[in-house]
């Protein structure tokens, strides 16, 4: 999360120096309508470089993944990027339109005009003449924007439907693009801020281009048939096996895929909870947690086609210290299955010691895991909710009072894991020795 919070300050203060740095606030002057010409330019270049940003990080990039601990960590900064644009969109919006109003309804004095217009036979005379098409289309791009940006940070709205609205925001972008490259003001083309901007739009609208042409991961997607399910019905768990057609560049245990079973409805993220043996055989277990994935026992049988688009993430099992507590709640257990798997031949997980902790045991999914487990010489608590009681941080360095030496492995509800981080930094545990799956990407 350091790198995350990181880019995201040397964004917003980069752009702001260069911008500071470019603006002449001695030519400005004194009074309301200045101010309101330079809060217009400063929230436009700080709204865009978040959005075209935010857009190159949507085409999932593997070779930045591991800066950012993962690409649901990169999905992470994408959100608050997204949510950034949203807020500075408004800030440029409210600056450039609300005082045309107030002069409107009298309450501000209409600013004198400047000097003529330039010619339009120049190129910067001619940016001048389609001013009031910038504006105008800017404008509605920018309601399109909002209401998109809106609706994808909804989790009411269902995920198919985000899915399909959310490249919309592509379009949106291409436009506003346009609306940005005509209004930018002559002196920026002449100095910094002016070409990282271009080229930053420029890059990002061939982003916009790969999602808008459904592009998106399209090196890393391999077809394949569905060849095993199975439900778990106590836990409402389904493990579903997939046989793939093409090459598979293999994956670390605890890495996750995108998964299409349905071109309607989009690809979803899972947790791969199976060992790669370079035999084309991927395993995912998938909770029944909303209504689509509800729905996927009664939908889905052998022999469908699948597409699968991957390997992503960083959940990958590689620490510093000699030993590791892994803790999954509910089905944070599938990429922990995985590393199960892959250290059972080798009997190598002796310096292991797993946490599960479920509301919904399955007598038969659990009896699979101590098979695992044991087979891994890994030691392992399973809490069953009901039973047992929570797993709590106190609980947890109880039954493993080794917990400095070891570095932690977290994948389940985000609640636990905040409250599970907070007390063990405060203990001592350094901030890097804590991995944790951020499994939202939305």
């Amino acid at each position: 999360m350091k790198n995350i919070r990181l880019s995201f300050i040397i964004l917003f203060i980069g752009l702001s120096l260069l911008w500071l740095l470019t603006e002449d606030f001695s030519l400005q002057g004194h009074g309301f309508w200045p101010l309101r010409t330079t809060m217009v330019h400063y929230s436009g270049i700080l709204a865009m470089g978040a959005m075209s940003v935010a857009m190159l990080l949507a085409m999932r990039p593997v070779r930045i993944e591991r800066f950012f601990d993962g690409l649901d960590k990169t999905y992470r900064l994408h959100k608050w990027l997204g949510i950034s644009a949203l807020v500075l969109g408004i800030l440029h919006w409210g600056w450039a339109r609300i005082p045309k109003w107030l002069v409107g309804w009298g309450w501000l004095e209409r600013p004198a005009r400047k000097g003529a217009a330039q010619s339009a036979d120049t190129f910067y005379g001619y940016l001048h003449s389609m001013r009031g098409f910038a504006e105008g289309i800017g404008e509605w791009a920018f309601y399109a924007a909002a209401l998109l940006l809106v609706l994808a940070l909804s989790k009411r709205v269902p995920y198919r439907w985000f899915f399909k609205t959310h490249r919309l925001l592509a379009l949106a972008y291409l436009v506003l693009v346009v609306h940005s490259s005509i209004l930018l003001p002559p002196a920026y083309w002449e100095s910094a801020i002016g070409p990282l901007m271009i080229l930053l739009m420029l890059a990002a609208s061939v982003a916009a281009g790969v999602s808008l042409t459904r592009r998106v991961g399209r090196r890393h997607q391999v077809v394949g048939r569905i060849d095993e399910l199975h439900y778990h019905r106590d836990n409402h768990v389904l493990r579903v096996g997939i046989d793939l057609d093409g090459p598979w560049p293999g994956h670390l245990a605890g890495q996750f895929a995108f998964v299409t079973f349905d071109a309607q409805e989009g690809p979803h993220p899972f947790s791969i909870c199976s060992a790669w043996h370079n035999d084309g055989k991927l395993a995912f277990s998938i909770k029944g947690l909303g209504d689509y994935t509800r729905s996927l026992p009664e939908r889905l049988r052998i022999g469908n086609p699948v597409t699968v688009e991957g390997p992503y993430g960083c959940f990958d099992f590689r620490g510093s210290k000699p030993q590791q507590i892994w803790i999954a709640g509910g089905i944070g257990i599938a990429p922990f299955i995985a590393r199960l798997q892959a250290l059972a031949p080798t009997r190598g997980g002796g310096n292991v010691t797993l946490f599960y902790s479920t509301s919904a045991p399955d007598r038969q999914f659990i009896e699979r895991i101590r098979q695992l487990a044991a087979q891994a010489r890994v030691q392992l608590h399973v809490l069953v909710t009901h039973q047992d009681g929570r797993l709590t941080p106190e609980r947890m360095r109880q039954l493993a009072p080794q917990w400095k030496r070891c570095d932690i492995w977290f994948c389940g509800p985000a609640g636990f894991a905040r409250d599970l981080r907070d007390d063990l930094q405060e203990r001592g545990l350094p901030p890097e020795d804590f991995h944790q799956e951020l499994f939202n990407m939305r």
